[in-house]
């Protein structure tokens, strides 16, 4: 699998976070764009706050929904203010 990039959403939980992992792609029949938004859980060691843009990286399963690890921070919303 690759690299995905998304926001997150929630960071309530102990050492993990959800990142909403953003697709778009245009329809072959109909032309129109089509946008659809998973939730992804992810392992985290660092203190993300909701907002921030990460990058997750595959890994084994961690637990039963967590198969993914945030990889890097792209854009903190803390320097952003």
């Amino acid at each position: 699998m690759k690299k995905l990039t998304g926001t997150v959403v929630t960071n309530q939980m102990t050492n993990a976070v959800v990142v909403a992992v953003r697709k778009v792609w245009r329809h072959p029949l109909y032309k129109k764009v089509v946008e659809r938004t998973s939730r992804i859980k992810a392992h985290t060691d660092e203190k993300l706050t909701v907002g921030d843009v990460v990058t997750l990286v595959p890994t084994r399963p961690l637990s039963k929904q967590i198969h993914f690890k945030v990889g890097e921070v792209v854009t903190d919303t803390k320097t952003k203010t």
